[in-house]
């Protein structure tokens, strides 16, 4: 039932999907598979359909909110691009990716624009930092269009969280700057096939192109590529850790590891633990589907 799963899965977010989007977010092995299934849930009433959009409830008012969010993704995506332009003018950001709802095609007047960012080698925390002032000095602390929450260094491309929820946000991932880096990351994550294997993730680098860094940036590079801008980078992680630990003390540890990892080379500001969440609201899903339809569906792991 590997169409249900994903029917079930983008159900969390309130999101009716197409055949075609079932079957590039399945592991159905062919199409007429997955039909046969659409054929056999949608008798036993398990799924529904209107219009072209497949849901586990027969709400039109689901498909008329994914028709305007689709709207207005396509509105906001060109600032989207020109804000991944900046990101990708400052200094260590090798890497600039639309992530979260938008990188769906989905956006709402509740929504931020999420951003992905790969950086240079040991300068995660400069380059966080350096755009986190950007943040709250030039937007007034503004998340709303500079959303910044994950960051990687090019030398750390493996993801450790292996699940659906991640599987999900990396086969999505729009690319907008740094082509070479972001071939590079997908070639490093080659398990998401596993959970995603009909999805082409070359269609997602449409939008990718490149941009030369300004004088600027290049200066800061070169005074701080040395022992102190190592330093630097230190401390600056030192610091935001402090701020979180005692700002997020409600989290458990394990949480915490997880929703705000911040390694030398990983810092995620996730302090709502979304991927948790998904993960138990999908099992839910799959239990209920047990309980009314006496179908069976394998829980994930978060």
């Amino acid at each position: 039932m590997t169409a249900l799963k994903t029917i079930l899965y983008f159900s969390i977010f309130n999101y009716p999907v197409t055949r075609d989007e079932i079957f590039k977010f399945s592991t159905s092995e062919n199409i007429d598979i997955l039909d046969n299934e659409l054929e056999i849930l949608l008798k036993r009433k398990i799924i529904y359909q209107i219009g072209d959009y497949y849901l586990n409830t027969q709400s039109l008012d689901s498909v008329k909110r994914r028709l305007t969010n689709n709207k207005m993704a396509e509105k906001i995506m060109p600032k989207a691009l020109r804000i991944s332009k900046r990101i990708a003018s400052f200094p260590y950001v090798k890497g600039v990716a639309l992530s979260g709802g938008l990188s769906k095609g989905c956006f709402d007047s509740e929504g931020d624009v999420d951003f992905f960012i790969i950086t240079s080698p040991n300068k995660l925390w400069l380059a966080r930092t350096l755009l986190i002032l950007y943040k709250k000095i030039f937007l007034l602390n503004s998340k709303k269009y500079f959303c910044v929450n994950y960051f990687i260094g090019s030398n750390n491309l493996n993801i450790t969280e292996k699940n659906k929820f991640t599987a999900m946000e990396l086969v999505t991932l729009i690319p907008t700057y740094g082509q070479s880096i972001f071939k590079e990351f997908m070639s490093n994550n080659k398990w998401v096939k596993g959970y995603f294997p009909n999805k082409n993730i070359e269609e997602n680098f449409s939008l990718v192109s490149d941009t030369k860094k300004p004088i600027i940036s290049k200066l800061i590079e070169f005074i701080l590529n040395n022992k102190f801008g190592d330093f630097l980078d230190t401390q600056f992680r030192i610091m935001t850790l402090n701020v979180w630990n005692k700002k997020f003390k409600h989290l458990h540890n394990v949480d915490f590891n997880i929703a705000m990892k911040s390694t030398k080379n990983v810092s995620k500001h996730h302090p709502n633990n979304f991927q948790k969440k998904v993960i138990e609201a999908l099992n839910e899903n799959y239990n209920h589907v047990k309980q009314k339809h006496e179908i069976i569906l394998e829980p994930e792991h978060a």
